[in-house]
């Protein structure tokens, strides 16, 4: 009977790791994305402020 109890809560002590670690990578792939999203953000943010200076540098040059 100890024996069969000792295993019924090794298997219950390894669904509960296993249902962590899933939740921790769920959360860490959020993670991942979210700050992809914000790069990419940033990014085209940069793009939009540069092209803005090469249009008022054309502007100011005369160049179009």
């Amino acid at each position: 009977m100890d024996s069969t109890k000792a295993s019924y809560k090794s298997g219950e002590a390894k669904g509960e790791v296993q249902a962590k670690t899933e939740k921790m990578m769920d959360k860490a792939g959020d993670t991942c994305q979210s700050a992809k999203e914000s790069c990419q953000d940033a990014g085209d943010q940069m793009k939009a402020k540069a092209q803005g200076a090469v249009e008022a540098v054309k502007d100011a040059t005369g160049n179009k």
